[in-house]
């Protein structure tokens, strides 16, 4: 019984084998069209900032390059990725001089079938506009349960100097310099370096203390820049800054330059200059509503630290 189940055993695989081997791969004839460049990557020890932006209804490839005294852009050699099956010319690891069109080149897709397709490939010199020293100029906070009924509103924390220490409130903070030196650039294409928050002419930082009731500490929310020394790091993919702190605590916001914002149901906020912009996660609290408590201490929503250029 047991070779007889055996046998039959091996026949079932033989069959099922044989049945796989007589199918035909139904790709196997079908010549692909595709002809796109899916990747981009400087080579001659450049220095790239973020992935390359590919736009493939436009046909074009936009790559930035962090220039120093030897950035030579009239020899590189990228590794291109091009769509399955196609061929690129000038091919992957080809020297191409991108000084001789205004920092941009062409390049061909041949996809299999024999089709092809023109990509302009354009290098971006690129500088890092973080740095310099900043002027904090304002505080400001988004916040409040139910926005939908009056709930929420934007202000000043300067407007309401009661709700905050009187020696070292938000004001402490308005007459400090931020001072952002640059680093250097990940193997990922951020941008990294030292902050200096240097305390004013009163010596003194924020203490982010809500003297109301019930008295309450928030610097978790608002302490977002380090005092004294720091690190910064910029994702150009996300636009986002992550702030560092002596002790690896880490807080994340975004550079943001002059504009108004339409925050919903009436709200708004313009930045006149630059700010760093953060997104608080509070909770609603329907028993304070439209109270101080609940917009700075219960449901703040986003921050902004108001700066200016020097």
């Amino acid at each position: 019984m047991r070779t007889n189940a055996m046998l039959k055993n091996i026949w079932i695989l033989l069959l099922v084998l044989g049945t796989a081997a007589c199918q035909k791969d139904p790709y196997k004839d079908v010549e692909s069209n595709e002809k796109s460049i899916e990747a981009f990557t400087l080579g001659n020890g450049l220095v790239q900032i973020g992935p390359a932006e590919i736009n493939r209804s436009a046909g074009t490839v936009t790559v930035k390059v962090l220039m120093q005294g030897n950035t030579d852009l009239s020899n590189v050699r990228p590794s291109i990725q091009s769509s399955y099956k196609a061929s690129i010319s000038p091919a992957s690891g080809e020297p191409v001089n991108f000084t001789a069109n205004g920092n941009k080149t062409r390049y061909t897709v041949r996809a299999e079938s024999g089709q092809q397709r023109e990509w302009t490939v354009e290098v971006i010199p690129f500088t890092e506009t973080i740095l310099g020293t900043y002027a904090v100029t304002d505080l400001v906070v988004y916040g409040g349960t139910g926005p939908e009924y009056n709930g929420a509103a934007v202000l000043k924390m300067t407007d309401k100097p009661w709700i905050w220490p009187a020696a070292d409130g938000p004001a402490a903070e308005l007459d400090n310099q931020l001072t952002f030196t640059f680093g250097g650039v990940t193997a990922e294409g951020n941008t990294f370096g030292t902050i200096s928050n240097t305390a004013g002419a009163d010596g003194k930082y924020a203490n982010f203390l809500f003297t109301g009731t019930p008295q309450t500490d928030v610097n978790n929310f608002y302490r977002t820049i380090p005092k004294g020394e720091g690190k910064w790091t910029r994702n150009y993919v996300t636009n986002t800054v992550t702030f560092t702190f002596s002790d690896g605590k880490t807080a994340t916001g975004k550079f943001v330059g002059a504009g108004t914002t339409d925050l919903g149901n009436g709200a708004k906020k313009t930045v006149v200059n630059q700010a760093f912009e953060f997104t608080l996660n509070g909770t609603d609290d329907w028993g304070n509503i439209y109270s101080d408590l609940d917009k700075f201490v219960k449901k703040p929503r986003t921050y902004w630290i108001d700066v200016k250029k020097n």
